[in-house]
C-alpha cells in the first residue's frame, strides 16, 4: 500500500507550543467616586470598557510578554456622573513555539489575551464587588475583531498622514 502525501505534510507542519509561564498584575487602580460624593437613592449604572493590547519579546529565547490593559469607566445612565472607574494592566508571559514569524503578531494579540482574559474578568468582578458594587461580570472580547479593528485604525491613520 503506498503512502499518501497527507502523512508527510502533517510532520511538515509545525507543532504550536504555547505556555502560560506566569501571569500578574502590573497596575490597578480603582476610585469609588459615588462614595466620595455620598451619592443618594438607587442608580442605573452604564459601563463602558475600554481595552487595548501589547505585546513585546523578552530577552529569553521564544518569550513574550502581553499586555492587556483595561479601563472601566460606570457614571449613572443619563447623566455624566461618575460612579466608579478601574483602571488594570494585567500581563502574561508565553513561551510560544512553531508559530512562524509572520503569524507571530496577530497570535501575541488574540491567543494569548483569550488565555488571560478569565482572570481578568475575575479580577474586574471582584475589584468593583470590594468597592461597594454589584460584581461586573464583563461579557466575552472577541479578540479577533479588536485586532481587525487596531489594523484598519492604524491604515486609516496611516493614509490620513500620507
Amino acid at each position: 500500500m503506498a503512502e499518501t502525501g497527507n502523512g508527510a505534510a502533517a510532520q511538515a507542519a509545525p507543532q504550536i507550543k504555547l505556555n502560560v509561564l506566569t501571569q500578574f498584575v502590573r497596575d490597578m487602580s480603582f476610585e469609588n467616586i459615588l462614595a466620595r460624593k455620598a451619592g443618594s437613592g438607587q442608580v442605573q449604572p452604564d459601563v463602558k470598557v475600554q481595552v487595548a493590547l501589547d505585546a513585546k519579546k523578552r530577552d529569553t529565547a521564544n518569550q513574550y510578554e502581553v499586555m492587556m490593559k483595561l479601563t472601566v469607566k460606570s457614571v449613572a445612565q443619563g447623566t455624566d456622573d461618575a460612579l466608579f472607574l478601574l483602571e488594570l494592566e494585567y500581563a502574561g508571559v508565553f513561551n510560544i513555539e512553531g508559530v512562524p514569524d509572520d503569524q507571530m503578531h496577530p497570535f501575541l494579540l488574540i491567543e494569548c489575551p483569550r488565555m488571560l482574559f478569565p482572570f481578568v474578568r475575575r479580577i474586574v468582578s471582584d475589584v468593583t464587588r470590594d468597592g461597594g458594587f454589584p460584581p461586573l461580570n464583563l461579557d466575552n472580547i472577541d479578540f479577533v475583531n479588536l485586532y481587525r479593528s487596531e489594523l484598519q485604525r492604524r491604515a486609516a491613520e496611516q493614509t490620513a498622514q500620507a
